[in-house]
């Protein structure tokens, strides 16, 4: 079970999405022609892009949330870009830097740990707003990891639509 609602859209023929033991099955573009025209509408907005699957995410509430990670999957290459649109009401995106793979002091705790103990200096946090559009390209997956936390007092609902390109 995964703590908020998801749908997966995606190019017929594309590898098989799979995350944290979950593989959601694949819809077809043709079966949501309105997801399919917002697609195009971030294409427009971002030249060069080309997004051809969708995880689509509803957060029916401030207890339905993303935990920490990075979507560092193989079948999104080694520098991914993701855009992701925010619809219905703001939620924080959390994003702060990965832990060097040792410590400061050298030891060899692991990075969970280190991460709990971190100053967050390296941390950001976005108030993604109705119709905002967030992008992460690069070394982003590579060096940084992000959530939408919970929150107690949020109890509107928010769809994500995060667009990749899978390889």
């Amino acid at each position: 079970m995964q703590p908020r609602d998801t749908c997966y859209v995606a190019t017929s023929g594309l590898t098989k999405l799979s995350y944290s033991g979950y593989q959601p099955h694949a819809y077809s573009w043709d079966d949501y022609p309105p997801l399919k025209d917002i697609l195009d509408a971030v294409h427009k907005a971002l030249p060069g892009s080309s997004f051809n699957s969708l995880l689509l995410n509803r957060y029916k509430g401030g207890n339905d949330y993303v935990g920490w990670h990075a979507d560092d999957e193989k079948l999104y290459g080694p520098t991914p870009e993701i855009a992701s649109l925010s619809l219905g009401c703001d939620r924080d995106f959390v994003l702060k830097k990965k832990p060097s793979k040792k410590s400061r002091d050298g030891s060899d705790e692991p990075a969970s740990k280190r991460l709990k103990k971190s100053v967050h200096d390296d941390q950001h946090t976005f108030r993604l707003k109705h119709g905002s559009l967030l992008v992460m390209r690069g070394y982003t997956q590579r060096d940084w990891i992000h959530s939408v936390p919970k929150r107690a007092k949020v109890e509107a609902t928010r769809i994500n639509l995060t667009f990749r390109r899978v390889f």
